[in-house]
């Protein structure tokens, strides 16, 4: 199975690379099923349904969020709607929306998507690693799903590797997101797990993180009030991470994407 995962999209000029490279990537990869992390990408705080609408028509099958989920108040109906559309596994229990979704290939191969949040310099929600467990009780590979894939949206690098290390050989692969910062540590963990700390930021890079470098550098430099940070908006660069795996469900391949100006 060919897995293609779009890390954090951030505001228009992100959406506009996800349109732009989105079904060519596709095409070109083979790709059977591609997720779309989109936690910044109304206008960098969280997600609307018009958003993910236009996500969807440029060839997302699935969408994550994050920290910012709930940013845009709108999205609390339409989460509750949208079973393709996850907040984190770890909010507390009732919490409205799914953390997964299981997605049918073309070919009939079953994926779990799935969503996490770390607690490390984060929310201090319900622990991630005991919530992978419930979802794992329920779902396995070669028992009832052909792959798993894990979004786990966090600060840390060391928490991230260590939930990875945590699934290894039960998961397919687990690619971080939040930091807005490709890594370069692409790998497969002994027992199978394709593992990447942060696929990255499909945003505009001539920023601080995707926010006007104006804004953030007055910040940094002056500690007074300046504008409310908002998204730079020239030409973004498409960040992602391209997964295969076996008929075992293991990952054999794993590998960052990166298209554009930067």
């Amino acid at each position: 199975m060919r897995i293609l995962f779009v890390g954090d999209v951030m505001g228009r000029s992100g959406r506009d690379a996800v349109a732009k490279h989105l079904p060519k990537l596709k095409r070109d990869l083979k790709i059977d099923v591609c997720v779309v992390d989109a936690d910044n990408a109304a206008h960098g705080f969280g997600v609307t349904e018009a958003v993910c609408k236009e996500l969807y028509e440029s060839g997302a099958d699935c969408i994550t969020t994050g920290n910012h989920v709930w940013d845009q108040r709108e999205i609390i109906p339409y989460i509750v709607r949208d079973p393709k559309l996850l907040r984190a596994l770890n909010f507390p229990k009732g919490t409205m929306g799914n953390s997964s979704y299981l997605f049918t290939t073309a070919e009939g191969e079953k994926v779990l998507i799935v969503h996490a949040l770390c607690r490390l310099f984060m929310e201090n929600l319900d622990c991630p690693f005991t919530g992978i467990d419930e979802v794992l009780r329920e779902y396995q590979i070669s028992r009832n799903v052909d792959a798993i894939f894990v979004d786990l949206h966090g600060e840390a690098t060391s928490e991230k590797m260590a939930f990875a290390h945590y699934v290894d050989g039960r998961v397919s692969a687990v690619v971080g997101t939040h930091t807005h910062m490709p890594t370069a540590d692409c790998q497969i963990f002994p027992a199978g797990t394709g593992f990447q700390s942060d696929a990255g930021m499909t945003g505009d890079y001539d920023s601080v993180i995707g926010v006007r470098k104006d804004i953030s550098v007055h910040r940094f430099v002056k500690h007074t009030p300046s504008e409310r940070m908002v998204p730079a908006d020239g030409e973004a660069t498409f960040c992602g991470t391209f997964i295969e795996t076996n008929a075992r469900g293991q990952c054999v391949r794993i590998e960052p994407i990166r298209v554009g100006p930067r």
